[in-house]
């Protein structure tokens, strides 16, 4: 680099003299300017009376030299036989221009017995003479199914004393009890989860720290973190059965005791009937009622409150259907009224008073009539109120259209596009794709549909936390309870890197998910161990009479697991190559220069040489295939770069919301959420200093699965004096 000095002269005279550059080892005070190149130590400089001048001094950072430099310049000149200096010092860190990288490869089984992965990078991480491998960490769950389980203590847990989340505490009981039913040995692992080792229970933000880029506690999200921890040390407690009992009598009278005399429910004690709410919670109730999940001394009490909800509900469609602008040819069905029919498709068993009979005709051929124009969500609730009701070829066509309209991903599984996170309880992605896999398994779709609609909802779970209540019960309601009972399923796994054999059998694994985690020290890290073989065995639980399905006569492997290859190494920044998963991240550095027609951006390139003084744009292009939560962006800076903006707080741009840090050498960028798609952001710097620096690389990675992760790729900047 040149390292500028500037001399400022506020006599009334010319003054003429020297400028003497001295270099230090900062930490014993060591003369160092030979190994800097810092030849010729003094240069003369003449400055006219009120001006300033400026001289360069060369300096050349040797490679491995990564201790702080002390500087000191002295500047002296004689005037009339008096001698006059002037001098400053200060340190500057010298930073390593190698770097810990880690690449990640997303491990899928997506239901498969097998499968061939490669790492590419790690396999030709021979062609560089550089590297130097630090670690290779495989982790892997055998059985993510649990991590629905898990979620059911935040619905326990949820400190608000609304109609809803009174209702799904009673609710996450009622399916926690009908789990253990279903299976007994379910309980040996809840018991094993009560006395575990709190760092099996640490939450998806707190495991990988090593991988991570900045250290969890110094992000915004550690208290997310502890509340997770704290719901899986809970998750024993809550399959407690005496508690269970207790929990489920003492939600259940809370609820009625909410329930007003026309027999709807209010948001809050003391407010209006709220019709959504009450078609919620009833549908809720018919849920479990169809999973045989109420225990029998409750039945009673549950019933009498279904039957004064309904009523009350009759009543409000009855309104819809009287108040109708009946000059229209043609009407819309409202959502409430969509929802209206689903709730009334579990009580085929309560009779439909006599004066309700107009209103739910009309609009069970309306829905039949107009179900092409509803949302995804809406055309569900048809599809199973239809089915339920008799009309069987309609709610066929319904599936049918689900089917041409879905979207399946080799990652993702099987879901639809269209659906959107809105303002609105219908544009709810994670509830609309749980009534849609109820939709898929009632109608008598094949298994291998069902699953991978499944597979979509739990991928959102791997990163993300499911976002309310609602979600939370619908998400364990699809999950846990159609199709394939995949937490009776054990499975074992063994994974091939090279010649290098990992057994799940031979690791310590987490009780019910399988997690394990195995590092593979540096100096055994080979180039070969990127060829990657995965291979699954199933075995079920003996008190259920689940087995595996087959295909063709052959086992087929219907429940997904996933894991992740860790590859952590050191490398120069400049020879780092870009490397992406289903994040990627692109980098581009623009010169703002003023035109006519105001200020335009060219790219910097051989044309466009940088001088001290330019402005910058620094392009950041994010795209992911999928919603993710809590991703950190580092964007490493080049030394002769100052940032503009200086001050840390909340931005948005382009549609995306972040809270940015500025750091000496980096800014930092924390999404709590990042939604699927692609965003482009700038923000600015000065070019202070001439020289040949490394820019570094901009590193992105999702906190909550860090085996979603992404950088560019190194560079390296000019700079010319001018």
């Amino acid at each position: 680099m040149l390292l500028p000095v500037k001399i400022a002269n506020i006599s009334s005279g010319a003054m003429s003299g020297t400028v003497r550059l001295e270099w230090l080892d900062a930490s014993n005070n060591r003369n160092v300017d030979q190994a800097l190149g810092n030849i010729t130590t003094t240069q003369p400089f003449t400055v006219n009376a009120s001006q300033s001048g400026i001289v360069f001094f060369p300096a050349i950072v040797p490679p491995h030299f990564n201790q702080p430099l002390l500087y000191r310049i002295t500047a002296s000149t004689n005037v009339k036989d008096a001698e006059y200096s002037d001098g400053e010092e200060n340190i500057i860190p010298v930073l390593s221009n190698r770097m810990l990288v880690t690449e990640s490869l997303p491990l899928n089984m997506e239901g498969k017995e097998e499968r061939h992965f490669v790492f590419e990078k790690l396999l030709k991480s021979k062609e560089s003479s550089s590297i130097q491998n630090q670690s290779l960490i495989v982790e892997y769950t055998t059985n993510p199914a649990w991590y629905a389980v898990q979620s059911l203590p935040y619905l326990m847990e949820f400190p608000y004393e609304c109609a809803e989340q009174t209702f799904n505490r009673f609710y996450a009981n009622a399916l926690a009890a009908h789990i253990v039913q279903v299976s007994p040995a379910m309980q040996a692992i809840f018991e094993k989860w009560r006395n575990t080792d709190t760092a099996v229970l640490l939450s998806n933000l707190q495991k990988n720290e090593e991988l991570k880029s900045v250290l969890l506690r110094e992000t915004p999200w550690v208290l997310q973190a502890k509340t997770e921890t704290q719901q899986k040390k809970n998750l024993a407690l809550l399959f407690d059965m005496i508690k269970m009992r207790g929990a489920l009598k003492s939600a259940l009278d809370k609820l009625q005791q909410m329930q007003s005399e026309g027999g709807g429910f209010a948001w809050f004690k003391g407010g209006r009937d709220d019709r959504y709410i009450t078609q919620y919670i009833i549908s809720g109730i018919g849920r479990l009622r169809k999973l045989k999940a109420i225990p029998a001394e409750l039945q009673s009490q549950m019933n009498k409150m279904a039957r004064s909800g309904i009523a009350y509900l009759d009543k409000g469609i009855n309104s819809d259907y009287e108040k109708r602008d009946k000059s229209l040819t043609s009407q819309d069905l409202d959502p409430i009224q969509i929802q209206y029919l689903y709730m009334r498709s579990f009580f085929p068993d309560m009779d439909v008073p006599g004066n309700i009979f107009n209103a739910l005709n009309y609009y069970r051929k309306l829905s039949s009539d107009k179900w092409t124009k509803e949302s995804v969500y809406m055309q569900g609730m048809i599809a199973l109120f239809l089915n339920r009701t008799g009309d069987i070829k309609t709610a066929k066509d319904i599936l049918a259209s689900l089917k041409e309209n879905a979207t399946v991903s080799t990652g993702l599984g099987m879901y639809w596009k269209a659906v959107y996170n809105g303002y609105y309880w219908q544009e709810a992605p994670v509830e609309t794709q749980s009534l849609l896999i109820e939709v898929f398994h009632e109608l008598h779709t094949d298994q291998n549909t069902v699953d991978q609609m499944k597979y979509w909802l739990l991928q959102q779970k791997r990163t993300q936390h499911w976002p309310t209540t609602k979600a939370t019960a619908d998400a364990c309601y699809a999950l846990l309870l159609n199709g394939n009972n995949w937490l009776a399923l054990q499975q074992t796994v063994s994974i091939q890197l090279g010649n290098y054999q990992i057994n799940s059998s031979e690791e310590k694994t987490g009780a019910g998910t399988g997690y394990f985690k195995k590092q593979i020290p540096g100096d055994r890290v080979l180039p070969d161990m990127g060829n990657i073989q995965v291979n699954l065995l199933q075995k079920f639980d003996s008190t259920t009479n689940h087995q595996p399905s087959t295909v063709n006569g052959q086992r087929s492997t219907t429940t997904p697991s996933w894991g992740a290859i860790y590859w952590q190494y050191f490398e120069d920044l400049d020879k780092i190559t870009t490397a992406q998963t289903q994040l990627s991240i692109s980098k581009n550095l623009f010169i703002e220069k003023n035109s006519d027609k105001g200020p335009v951006l060219e790219a910097v390139s051989e044309k466009n040489i940088l001088k001290p003084g330019d402005k910058l744009k620094m392009r950041i292009i994010i795209k992911t295939d999928r919603d993710l939560e809590y991703v950190h962006l580092k964007d490493m800076r080049a030394a002769c770069l100052e940032p503009v903006n200086v001050l840390s707080g909340y931005e948005w741009q382009g549609g995306l919301g972040y809270y940015q840090t500025t750091k000496d050498a980096s800014t930092s960028f924390f999404f709590d959420r990042l939604p699927k798609g692609i965003f482009v952001f700038e923000y600015p710097v000065f070019v202070t200093t001439a020289g040949n620096y490394s820019n570094g690389i901009s590193v992105l990675e999702c906190m909550y699965a860090p085996e979603f992760a992404a950088h560019s790729e190194g560079i390296r900047l000019h700079v010319e004096s001018k």
